[in-house]
């Protein structure tokens, strides 16, 4: 049967496990929350958890989950290494703020200092563009350079001028209109202007540059003008800038400082990992030279140059976000695209822009929100992110479609970038929350479950916060899309290492509000496949609120689902243990927990998916003469209690269905079938239910149900 959605919910829909149950009676529901928990139609729990396994992000359910670095699991709050004193000339980034009463362009120029120059020649790598750029500059006086941010463009243009030999090189401010542009080229020598800040309202147009290259012949000058890639430049062919390679930044740097030593560190391993790392920025390379330039071949050196890629990311999250150049439109595309990695580029397009609103209506309350229609080309946005984008199949439930799929390039940008916002900046909190409670009314799994990872990262850096503003409203809905959000959020921050959250779910298994009981049992149910460990304690948490006696329908069928989901994941150590603790609860504990632990067990029973309880016991349960012991147990005590005699032998079609697709299967079935036939009634029971079998496309009985037969009677057969 295929799992509801979580926004398809209907009145005449009920949780698995409630059917037979009396409906509760029926509550007006509130205006503003939507209709009760016990009232509307839930999500089966196995279709909830093939939901979060499917979109959860592999910054999460990936290798090294933990968090190390200074953003959450270090020391420090900040870069951990990677420090360059002064100016960081590949790559940097200029921006000049006037306070107080404007300051003409004149006023803001001034001459580069010579020694700067020469310590930037010293060590500056050329890249293959810098030579055609050089032959056009000296040919047409006047050079527009265009390229990315933090390509080294800047220090391009500075060492364009200084090659040329000019006597000195002047910096004109970036506010310089460009119809004013040949009234500041009145010195001979070299100028230059960064980052000049270009606009469909302000453009640079080849006449602005026909009358700087007549004021520079006249003073014998040059010019050099730094753009990003812009449209804004109608008949102007700006000259292309390809910064050159990490191995050649970092190279001119150790030539400079260590020239006898550079081919021995430059084949340490953290070096040779580091620049193997695709897209990295000059600035990043320098940054990184001058840290391998002071390493002593000492452990602590050696940890320290394996770090710097870490402290590099969190240096550029944290770039991205305090940069004033970058628009809220773009912060808010870094941001959805962390959520949304390595998912669809249009989902993180579409959902930014809504964050994008948040943001506004949160810095200008007093402005009308709107979206521009029209925006940057993808390549463009993924190339500010420092992301990529290719096409491939993504799975949905008609089939593999295919999309043009997003995903940075370094895989720890995401958690770095939402936890940076998060803890770095609280003033984004409120459009950040909004927008995150808006993910989880979203009718689209994918989308839900990104908004719970997202929240789940939060959780590990400021639990409280993120409980308050978040998972606590979700827990407490009457709605079940939030609910479910809340649940995934609480299991994948137990993956995040935040190991208060099992003492929470247990705490809440036992809270007066129902919408935190619910939450916190299905949150249990989810844990086995993550954390096997945890199963154990797990299940003791949803028997403590089996022996509550007031646990309406719904409840006790979402408790039944949890257990049983406990019982069908999990490597085979594991789920031997927890059907150990099964048997165990059947003895030892109240009637409501061994009811409990009978619906689970012949629950999970009735699940013929690949990793079910079948296909374990097949595979390895019956070869541990324990845990076959244990199986056989709760099976013949299922079978003789009136209770659970029915769906007991509907769970034993669904084995005799999966022995007729799986050899081991069918066997695992004839050495069981002995062990459940204890008394008379037991064989009687067992021949009825084999011979009236259908086949699954009601077709004759199936060839395991005649061969189970020949075991139950074995004289007979003879």
């Amino acid at each position: 049967m295929t799992a509801p959605e979580a926004g398809d919910a209907g009145p005449d829909d009920v949780s698995p496990g409630a059917a037979q149950q009396p409906p509760p009676p029926r509550r007006e529901p509130h205006p503003d929350t939507g209709p009760d928990p016990d009232e509307e139609r839930t999500q089966e729990a196995r279709a909830a958890q093939r939901e979060l396994f499917a979109h959860t992000p592999d910054f999460i359910l990936g290798d090294g989950t933990g968090f190390g670095g200074s953003l959450v699991g270090g020391s420090q709050h900040g870069v951990s290494g990677g420090q360059v004193d002064g100016d960081v000339y590949l790559g940097g980034r200029t921006e000049i703020h006037h306070h107080g009463p404007a300051a003409t362009a004149q006023d803001a120029s001034g001459e580069i200092p010579h020694k700067r120059l020469e310590a930037l020649a010293e060590v500056f790598a050329e890249g293959p563009a810098f030579a055609a750029a050089l032959e056009r500059l000296r040919d047409e006086r006047v050079l527009v350079l265009c390229g990315a941010h933090a390509t080294g463009r800047n220090a391009a243009a500075v060492m364009l001028l200084h090659r040329l030999g000019v006597s000195a090189v002047h910096a004109l401010s970036p506010e310089t209109p460009p119809a004013a542009l040949s009234a500041q080229l009145t010195r001979p020598g070299g100028h230059v202007l960064r980052d000049l800040p270009l606009s469909r309202n302000r453009p640079l147009r080849d006449t602005h540059l026909f009358a700087a290259r007549d004021q520079l012949r006249k003073a014998d000058g040059y010019l050099v003008v730094t753009v990003e890639n812009s449209p804004h430049l109608p008949g102007i062919t700006p000259c292309p800038w390809v910064p050159p390679g990490a191995r050649d930044v970092v190279r001119a740097l150790l030539a400079r400082h260590r020239p006898d030593d550079v081919d021995a560190l430059l084949a340490l391993e953290p070096v040779t990992g580091f620049l193997a790392a695709p897209d990295r920025r000059p600035a990043e390379a320098a940054a990184f030279a001058e840290s391998l330039a002071a390493y002593d071949g000492g452990a602590q050196a050696l940890a320290r140059l394996a770090d710097f890629g870490q402290a590099a990311v969190e240096k550029q999250c944290r770039d991205w976000l305090s940069d004033p150049a970058t628009g809220l439109r773009d912060k808010a595309f870094l941001l959805s695209l962390a959520v949304f990695d390595q998912a669809p580029y249009v989902l993180a397009a579409e959902l930014a822009d809504k964050l994008f609103v948040h943001f506004q209506r949160l810095q200008h309350p007093e402005q009308p929100s709107e979206i521009p229609v029209f925006g940057p080309a993808p390549g463009d946005r993924l190339a500010l992110a420092r992301a990529e984008g290719e096409l491939r199949d993504e799975q949905t439930e008609w089939g593999a479609v295919p999309q043009f799929m997003s995903r940075f390039r370094d895989e720890r940008t995401p958690r770095v970038l939402l936890t940076e916002v998060w803890t770095g900046h609280p003033s984004a909190r409120p459009a950040l929350v909004e927008w995150l409670r808006q993910l989880a009314r979203d009718g689209r799994p994918l989308v839900r479950t990104r908004a719970a990872a997202a929240t789940a990262l939060l959780a590990a850096a400021d639990l409280p916060s993120a409980m308050a503003l978040l998972v606590d409203g979700w827990a407490t809905s009457r709605a079940f899309g939030p609910r479910v959000t809340a649940a995934n959020t609480l299991t994948l921050a137990l993956l995040l290492d935040l190991p208060v959250t099992l003492r929470l779910l247990t705490q809440w298994c036992s809270d007066s509000h129902p919408g935190r009981r619910w939450t916190a049992i299905r949150a249990l149910g989810l844990l086995a496949p993550l954390r096997p460990d945890l199963a154990g304690p797990a299940l003791g948490a949803l028997a403590a609120r089996a022996r509550v006696d007031a646990s309406s329908p719904a409840e006790y069928a979402n408790l039944t689902e949890s257990a049983a989901l406990l019982l069908s994941g999990g490597p085979g150590r594991r789920r031997a243990e927890v059907l150990a603790e099964f048997v165990r609860l059947l003895y030892l504990d109240t009637p409501a927990v061994r009811d409990l632990a009978l619906a689970a067990f012949v629950r999970a029973c009735d699940n013929d998916e690949d990793g079910g309880l079948v296909g374990w016991y097949a595979e390895t349960g019956m070869y541990e003469a324990d845990a076959a012991r244990d199986l056989a147990t709760l099976w013949r005590t299922a079978l003789n209690d009136r209770t659970h005699t029915r769906p007991a032998l509907d769970a034993l079609r669904t084995w005799v269905y999966v022995a007729g697709r799986r050899a081991d299967t069918a066997l695992a079935l004839e050495l069981l079938l002995p062990a459940l036939v204890v008394t008379a009634d037991d064989r009687r029971r067992l021949d009825h239910t084999l011979r009236t079998m259908r086949a699954e496309d009601g077709g004759p009985r199936p060839a395991p149900a005649d061969r189970l037969l020949t075991v139950l009677h074995p004289v007979t057969a003879h």
